[in-house]
């Protein structure tokens, strides 16, 4: 390897998640820490039994990815002052064989790119509509992008030079901290090379809504911090968030009784409608009609839950409440650490 480069992989209760990731780890980077937020599995042995470099966050504070990836970043430059780049990864994620090599070798030809993203694809797609949804998600364009996920190999002295994540966040940390990185001239690139496997391990309806209304509280939250500056964040999702999710069907309830009954249909003619245009958007896009009718299904379906997740966030500013962590995922039946 030719560079110094360190792993951080963050989790809590992934139990044979989070084994696949670190050996996925294992001879990709030099250093790998693992921090765990609080998990009530053998992960915490697990990892050990793995070489990696354990980091249990304080229960005593609140838990979030950015504040773990932080706390794991922090432990790295202990062990490693000399790093040049990082790989962040989820553990319910497993790092594709020769990925971090390759994304190493565009940043050092690229210096004023700060991150750099692959393939994130879904393990089982088919397992659930809720898991094939997520790997439409993960397929995003190719060149200069505005954000990364939680998986990417990131430039140390551009993370340094930016503070780090925002540890108050419980969601949409990875796009902030992008927004920042642009902001200071840095570049955020997506090339086509596979990266990660994803389990989402989704196959409830509860678990999706969850999920989405996680998203719309970090719309919320990422346009509240950078909606006003220059690169607008999140402003024009949060609007049709709220407008889709909120005001219409609030409207069309208000006039059901003295239109009887019309403002509801003149509401679900819109959301076909809304419909309508994000499936030809889909189909532009080389996506198959049933893929393209799935996405541009539960994008309507989404908007709702959206609001309820920015109406939360709103509420918790107004009352100054603390953010605590929306989770979607249920916990694996424990197992046996295994070197």
């Amino acid at each position: 390897m030719s560079t110094t480069i360190g792993a951080v992989a963050i989790g809590r209760n992934e139990g044979p998640r989070l084994q696949r990731c670190l050996q996925s780890l294992i001879g990709q980077a030099q250093v790998i820490v693992y921090v765990d937020s609080g998990s009530t599995d053998v992960s915490v042995e697990l990892a050990r039994s793995l070489g990696a470099i354990v980091v249990e966050l304080d229960l005593a504070q609140p838990f979030s990815m950015a504040r773990a990836r932080n706390a794991g970043f922090e432990r790295l430059l202990q062990e490693q002052p000399d790093l040049r780049y990082i790989q962040f990864v989820d553990g319910d994620c497993e790092v594709v064989a020769g990925w971090v090599e390759q994304a190493a070798a565009v940043l050092d030809t690229q210096p004023q790119t700060a991150v750099v993203c692959g393939r994130r694809r879904e393990r089982h797609p088919q397992a659930s509509i809720y898991n094939r949804l997520c790997d439409l998600e993960w397929d995003t364009p190719i060149g200069p992008a505005k954000a990364c996920g939680g998986d990417a190999l990131m430039r140390v002295q551009a993370l340094q030079q930016v503070g780090g994540y925002n540890p108050d966040l419980i969601a949409g940390e990875e796009p902030e901290l992008c927004v920042r990185l642009r902001e200071h001239g840095w570049q955020v690139l997506r090339i086509d090379a596979p990266m990660t496997l994803h389990d989402a391990a989704m196959t409830r309806f509860d678990q999706w809504w969850k999920r989405t209304r996680r998203a719309g509280y970090a719309y919320a939250n990422g346009a509240y911090l950078h909606g006003r500056g220059p690169q607008r964040h999140n402003m024009r999702e949060l609007a049709s968030i709220l407008l889709w999710g909120l005001a219409l069907p609030l409207l069309a309830l208000a006039l059901a009784w003295p239109t009887r009954g019309i403002s509801l249909l003149v509401l679900a003619a819109g959301e076909m409608l809304l419909g309508w245009r994000v499936y030809r958007h889909q189909r532009r896009r080389g996506r198959s009609a049933s893929d393209a009718r799935l996405y541009a299904a539960f994008t309507v379906l989404g908007k709702p839950a959206q609001a309820m997740g920015a109406v939360q966030f709103f509420v918790n500013r107004l009352l100054r409440r603390p953010s605590r962590l929306i989770e979607y995922k249920d916990a694996p039946q424990p197992q046996r650490a295994q070197a």
